[in-house]
């Protein structure tokens, strides 16, 4: 980090499965981090909501296991990317947001300073999590695809 608290430019933090089988690098800064409730995410992540990170597809890469990588299209304009061997899952790219990869902030080693600042369909969290931080903006865009997380 700089004298100001940012990440230096050519920083990087490293993540990966549960296993060890599939380990990655991401570029820092991320380009965003937020919570998404979204039905779609809470059942591929089997939680009440999971955390995204969205980087740079350049900033982004696979250091070991890529062959062990499965990716599952889940929409028409949207892929999921998961440990084969575990099940982890990892990533997630879509056409609406060309040149980014989203990944799991949990798979991250140390995600220090990517603290999430929106939520993403906060109107369709589970309601058994009670309230969610209210000092995070909500983002609800009309469909799943369109989210657009705040930089």
């Amino acid at each position: 980090m700089d004298e100001a608290g940012h990440d230096a430019p050519d920083a990087a933090r490293a993540g990966g499965c549960l296993c060890g089988t599939v380990r990655y690098r991401v570029a820092l800064p991320a380009l965003w981090v937020a919570h998404c409730h979204c039905s779609m995410c809470r059942r591929a992540q089997g939680a009440a909501f999971v955390t995204w990170a969205g980087f740079a597809d350049a900033g982004v890469t696979v250091v070991r296991g890529a062959e062990q990588i499965e990716h599952y299209r889940s929409s028409e304009t949207a892929s999921r990317s998961f440990c084969r061997r575990c099940g982890t899952p990892l990533m997630f790219r879509s056409s609406r947001w060309p040149g980014e990869t989203h990944v799991t902030l949990a798979t991250l080693d140390d995600a220090t300073g990517l603290e999430p600042r929106a939520h993403a369909y906060r109107r369709d969290r589970v309601a058994w999590i009670g309230p969610v931080d209210p000092e995070l903006p909500a983002i609800e865009p009309p469909d799943h695809d369109a989210v657009q997380a705040p930089a």
